[in-house]
């Protein structure tokens, strides 16, 4: 398949550095010291599930030079979601599936604006890594899934089948891919809200009696926000989303936790933001998740606020 990954970082870079290996044309769009890197010295992704080495990729920063391609993997950040958007259309032919994943609920919205509705998958990840320096992408471990749209789409089996092959990379499709997203919504918002404001892994966090208080009230609130939007979290969620932050190593954090570290600008607005905003608008009280907007508000354009 020819495979474009607009957002070549954690998340793109884990799935185009494995599709890669396992033979699939892909190309990487980054910019900055990050596409210099790659362009030099190739790719490198360490992993608790393999290491890779990629001595030589295909990378650029302008889509416009690669042409159609049968898969776009959409992983920018929430903040340049738009010219991003834009960016892609030259890359997108009539059979071109656009599969985002980015964080957040408006993802498939803000790409109609750009690709037409129906050439656009909506997809969550749940998978914890970073960049660790230009051209080299880490994955801390956990889970590595991803849930997307188009269950009955013979372009997005043929990416299902090439991930297969690829191996270490969990993809299930969907039907109602509107409730993938908003579970990821809930679950992403409170281990998001919770890393960031506590500056502390998901480890201390579910051992210490009070800040567990604030992970549960970020999680209940998320999930009181959900039901009011008409997309209540399924039996036994609670659970399922425990379990999932208990089996990551004790000292992961989110991304968003990770860019207020290093100075970066945050997807606040489109996290704890935005369940405040909903909260107001569905008139479900989000305390904590207000707390956490309006506490980290002063960080959310990184160092030059």
């Amino acid at each position: 398949m020819r495979i474009a990954i607009m957002g070549s970082g954690a998340i793109g870079g884990y799935l185009g550095a494995r599709l890669a290996r396992a033979g699939q044309e892909v190309t990487f769009i980054a910019r900055g010291p990050h596409l210099e890197a790659m362009r030099s010295h190739g790719l490198q992704l360490e992993s608790p599930l393999g290491n890779i080495n990629l001595s030589q990729v295909t990378a650029t920063e302008t889509p416009g030079d690669i042409g159609p391609v049968d898969v776009v993997i959409f992983a920018v950040k929430l903040y340049d979601s738009e010219k991003a958007a834009a960016a892609i259309v030259p890359m997108v032919g009539q059979g071109t599936r656009v599969v985002t994943l980015q964080n957040g609920i408006d993802s498939v919205e803000n790409l109609a604006r750009f690709v037409r509705p129906s050439q656009v998958v909506g997809g969550a990840a749940y998978i914890s890594g970073y960049l660790k320096q230009p051209g080299l992408i880490v994955h801390v471990g956990g889970v590595t899934q991803f849930h997307i749209g188009g269950r009955n789409d013979p372009i997005i089996g043929a990416l299902q089948t090439a991930c297969t092959q690829a191996g270490s990379i969990g993809l299930q499709t969907f039907d109602d891919i509107d409730q993938v997203l908003w579970t990821k919504f809930v679950t992403l918002c409170t281990f998001s809200g919770a890393t960031s404001l506590l500056h502390s892994g998901i480890g201390s966090i579910l051992t210490d009696p009070e800040s567990r208080i604030l992970l549960d009230q970020l999680r209940d609130e998320g999930m009181a926000v959900a039901s009011a939007a008409g997309h209540p979290m399924q039996d036994g969620y609670e659970a399922h989303a425990l379990s999932l932050w208990q089996n990551l190593p004790p000292a992961t954090r989110s991304s968003m936790a990770n860019d207020l570290l290093q100075g970066k600008p945050l997807e606040l607005a489109w996290l704890s933001g935005r369940m405040h905003a909903l909260g107001n608008e569905l008139g479900v009280p989000t305390p904590a998740h207000t707390v956490v907007y309006r506490a980290l508000h002063l960080h959310a354009k990184g160092i030059e606020s």
